[in-house]
């Protein structure tokens, strides 16, 4: 059995609110279903480099992210084609972008590695 999951609209508030507390800029890209969304997170590192999470659930139902674009970093260009197509196949899905030099956000646990 999975565990219960936040509400999109909610989830986003607090990741917001999280990343304030270590003063690393947030804002939302893009807006979408306020209860059962599907939330994006891009992170930008600086340089024109960025990472792309999506949220996912193991084999045991544990909801985690996982680094949709691969392990290494990828260009910004390549960042926003890969939220164009998601946002074209899921009208519901929410864009969170966030600044951090490091690559982390403190929402983003747990991380899962492909």
């Amino acid at each position: 059995m999975s565990e219960p999951k936040l509400k999109a609209k909610l989830f986003i508030h607090a990741a917001i609110r999280r990343c304030s507390l270590q003063a690393l800029p947030a804002v939302v890209a893009h807006k979408g279903d306020e209860d059962s969304g599907t939330i994006l997170v891009r992170v930008y590192m600086g340089g024109r480099q960025c990472r792309v999470y999506g949220q996912v659930r193991d084999a045991e139902g544990r909801l985690g992210w996982l680094c949709a674009t691969g392990p290494q970093p990828v260009d910004e260009e390549r960042a926003e084609a890969y939220v164009a197509r998601a946002r074209a196949i899921d009208g519901d899905l929410w864009v969170l972008d966030v600044d951090s030099a490091d690559g982390s956000a403190p929402f983003l646990e747990p991380l899962f590695r492909a």
